[in-house]
């Protein structure tokens, strides 16, 4: 692997994977989310066939046939190992997207949570002959307590109930029914009757749905508003690896979640503490003087051994470090948990892309979660349904911000037992240094 660039800064174009993107588009980051088997992955095959990102060569055969683009795809990277973070992209004609969901190919709450691309927006996908299940619904949640304000409602299969309207009606009303208690505006979301197999919907409007009057899921991606790059924010770049290449030196890879990096910066990772200055940095084999919030990129810090960083770490400037919590008050709503969440419970807390076993040490306030009041003072334990404020401690260090402070670095979920149990934001903090 090199850290070159085959274009100079001045190109207009840069090719990824074979495609040609043009540059001056606006940049989104976009998750497909929903139950497991509701046709997410071979929505996200056929959205990338239609929209010119992928040949008809690539797909495999028979019933599967979009299903498998993704892991194809994964596959092709895994075998020439690149800096390149991105997943698959497509381009509309407002947007150039990039899906970091991987759907079918990774855990999508797990990728999501940690913030290696922490999406902008989201299609949520609900399968018509199934309606609404257990993940569809921690999926809306999640999607809601990570800061994703934009969402799509993909119903999916249509082509299963003879694209019934009155099915999709139905489904359309309990969907709607289930954002509402998470705060989303039904009358903001584009509901889309799709059929992800047969192609319904997905570029163009489909004769098959004649009674549907709204727009194509590529018309209503274009619909969306492009995220406001929070560049006057301090630099916070979580870091997703750490590669060591010959003749560069240590490469840290990570998404600019808030600042501007420039070249010739000297930055600071946290929790370790090593610092160096900024030599180069890339993104998708174009090499670049400044990265902005969204960008993936891979940069040289002159200083810095690759033993001495890990995935977890933050960069920041050195004249203003990221946050090391000693511990820190969080609010947070419990999705599901077999029993109850009492002091001393230490799960691990999925925070940007470090992941780390945090100890309750106080329940403080247990919380109506349709008004957020306070319904009990110090509560003896938490069961799914309830949202609360707690404090946890970190059983090692780890960056966390205030989410008044730096938002896109407060957000976080807790796993346990192999599935999210919680999510939450830090509202104030200890610092350890």
């Amino acid at each position: 692997m090199r850290l070159v660039s085959s274009l100079n800064n001045h190109s207009k174009r840069i090719i990824i994977g074979g495609i040609i993107m043009a540059k001056g588009k606006e940049h989104m980051n976009l998750a497909f989310i929903g139950h497991v088997d509701h046709g997410k992955s071979t929505l996200v095959g056929h959205l990338l066939l239609q929209s010119g990102s992928i040949a008809e060569q690539q797909l495999s055969e028979g019933e599967n046939k979009f299903r498998f683009v993704m892991d194809k795809l994964s596959e092709e990277r895994d075998r020439g190992v690149t800096i390149d973070l991105a997943h698959a992209r497509f381009d509309t004609p407002k947007f150039e997207f990039t899906i970091v969901d991987c759907p079918g190919h990774r855990d999508f709450v797990k990728n999501m949570i940690t913030g290696a691309s922490q999406a902008d927006a989201a299609v949520l996908v609900v399968a018509v002959d199934d309606g609404v299940m257990p993940q569809t619904k921690e999926h809306a949640f999640l999607a809601r307590t990570l800061g994703i304000n934009q969402l799509i409602i993909g119903i999916n299969k249509m082509d299963l109930v003879n694209y019934s309207e009155e099915k999709f009606n139905e489904l359309k009303e309990e969907i709607s029914e289930l954002v509402k208690t998470v705060a989303y505006k039904p009358s903001d979301i584009n509901f889309i009757p799709l059929s992800a197999f047969e192609g319904d919907n997905i570029a163009e409007a489909s004769p098959n749905t004649p009674w549907y009057k709204g727009p194509s899921l590529v018309k209503a991606l274009d619909e969306f508003t492009a995220p406001e790059k929070p560049t006057d924010l301090p630099l916070r770049v979580p870091v997703q690896d750490v590669y060591s290449i010959t003749g560069v030196g240590t490469v840290p890879v990570g998404r600019i979640e808030t600042g501007v990096m420039k070249k010739g910066d000297n930055v600071i990772f946290e929790p370790p503490g090593a610092s160096g200055e900024v030599k180069s940095i890339e993104m998708h084999h174009e090499m670049l003087d400044k990265a902005e919030p969204g960008d993936n990129v891979g940069f040289n810090v002159r200083g810095v051994g690759k033993n001495d960083i890990r995935r977890g770490d933050v960069a920041g400037h050195t004249d203003n470090v990221p946050t090391v919590a000693k511990e820190f008050t969080a609010q947070i709503v419990v999705l599901q948990h077999p029993g109850v969440i009492t002091v001393g419970y230490t799960p691990v807390f999925h925070c940007h892309t470090a992941q780390v076993a945090c100890t309750f040490l106080e329940l403080q306030k247990k919380l109506d979660p349709a008004t957020g009041q306070v319904k009990e003072e110090n509560p003896d334990f938490l069961k799914t349904g309830d949202a609360a404020f707690v404090v946890v401690k970190p059983t090692k260090p780890m960056v966390i911000e205030k989410i008044k402070d730096i938002p896109h670095m407060g957000r976080f979920a807790i796993r346990d037992m192999g599935q999210t149990v919680a999510a939450g934001m830090c509202i104030d903090l200890v610092p350890a240094k």
